[in-house]
């Protein structure tokens, strides 16, 4: 994987210069290695990057030297000064507005983002590795950045805690970057808003807010790809009936309906702000530190219609809805692969059979990203063999370089290449089976 040469990604590489050695060194001659890695590696950009490094550690932990940092670590009654003070350096480099302790609970929820990137990786696309990746205790119970860049120089850390503690920092950077992007793009007001002109103009007023009709597909599936070949729509009470036989599936949809010249037209409606997790993790996948580049879909809304038909009803219905709200909606970036065209697959571990019409629309100041699926290319979607997108999920983390980055085979044993194999088959498993 090319790390991306971000400087994130740079100091979690453990090829590079920074890599967790099985001791860390007395404090002259750390310097003095990783001049010479970063003299073998290339002078120049790498160099300028190191030093760039080695100056923020010191300015953090107000020291001048590594040898200080060795020092630092027996005086214990000197950390709680240096934590203030990076806290507040911290929270300015943020722009986080409020007391020393909002700051401090802000940079402490960084951390819990941190943790839940990897308990999410642990629980779901490493799942039944996750006794081989668990976090070490102490790393998982340290909130504070500058007691976690002294365990990386502390020998009386085992490799592995040291490593953990480096990766969780960097997390935390990019969970902080995120946060901060956040406040300035005012996300949270927007997502209320954007969910305040659903119900006010697009879902019918018939209906009450967030009253769902529960049906069921009953659809079967064929042996080769377990495409979907035909499904009927089913009560809850006959869903309960049905003993499923091989290459069938039972869905859940819970449908909202929209009005559409006298006729109610039903739709089920999935509406998603990406947690933070979601966000770090894509940051990774791009190797990219910058939100406002890596992350463009923040609020997404992923819509299924019974037929192509309705999705073309749909779309002049958001639009007449925006207007009705006093916004003109300007649909953006639109791809169509419902109508039987390849999708041009952008993403890395995406498949180019996916069909699905996606496209961004921007209204009231926000630019929303809308998925919209038929049943069949719903069903699809969650079914199909390489389609589906529990495979896609497993793909992109271990495609992209990002579960390698995270979980180093020089700290963990693990062959990254091998697990991605066998965690797909287990995925491919769950969906035919059950």
């Amino acid at each position: 994987m090319n790390h991306h040469q971000s400087t994130m990604f740079f100091f979690l590489d453990e090829t590079g210069p920074f890599a967790t050695a099985e001791n860390p060194l007395p404090g002259s001659c750390f310097a003095s290695q990783a001049r010479e890695m970063a003299t073998r590696l290339e002078y120049g950009e790498m160099t300028t990057k190191y030093r760039n490094f080695r100056n923020q550690i010191f300015v953090f932990l107000d020291v001048r030297s590594f040898g200080e940092i060795k020092k630092l670590l027996g005086q214990r009654e000197k950390w709680p000064e240096i934590d203030r003070r990076a806290y507040l350096l911290l929270g300015n480099m943020f722009g986080i507005k409020g007391s020393e302790r909002e700051i401090i609970a802000t940079i402490n929820n960084y951390s819990r983002t941190a943790d839940g990137v990897i308990r999410y990786l642990r629980n779901k696309v490493l799942a039944g590795y996750g006794s081989h990746v668990e976090m070490t205790n102490e790393i998982d119970a340290i909130s504070s950045p500058v007691e976690l860049l002294l365990i990386i120089f502390n020998d009386r850390y085992h490799q592995k805690a040291r490593f953990e503690a480096k990766r969780k920092l960097v997390l935390m950077s990019l969970a902080g970057s995120i946060d901060q992007r956040e406040r300035e793009t005012d996300i949270e007001n927007k997502f209320t808003r954007f969910l305040e002109f659903l119900n006010e103009y697009v879902w019918s007023r018939e209906a009450k807010i967030g009253e769902l009709e529960i049906v069921y597909l009953l659809s079967k599936h064929e042996k080769e790809n377990f495409t979907c070949q035909a499904y009927d729509i089913v009560s809850r009470e006959q869903a309960e009936q049905i003993q499923l036989k091989p290459g069938e599936k039972l869905t859940l949809l819970k449908r909202r309906r929209f009005s559409h010249n006298g006729r109610q037209i039903p739709i089920y409606v999935s509406i998603r702000k990406k947690p933070p997790e979601a966000k770090v993790l894509k940051l990774l996948r791009k190797g990219e530190e910058n939100p406002a580049v890596a992350v463009d879909d923040e609020l997404g809304l992923m819509g299924v219609l019974e037929s192509s038909q309705q999705i073309k009803i749909f779309q002049q219905h958001l639009t007449s809805s925006a207007i009705a709200a006093n916004s003109f909606m300007a649909l953006e970036d639109i791809s169509d692969s419902l109508s039987g065209g390849k999708r041009v697959a952008k993403n890395i571990g995406s498949s180019p059979k996916t069909a699905m019409l996606k496209f961004f629309a921007r209204l009231g100041g926000m630019r929303v990203e809308f998925i919209v699926h038929t049943y069949e290319s719903y069903l699809n979607y969650i079914y199909q063999r390489d389609v589906s997108h529990d495979e896609y999920e497993v793909k992109r983390i271990f495609d992209s370089g990002v579960a390698e980055l995270l979980f180093p085979k020089s700290i963990y044993f693990l062959d990254m290449k091998k697990i991605r194999d066998r965690q797909l088959i287990s995925f491919r498993r769950q969906i035919e089976e059950f």
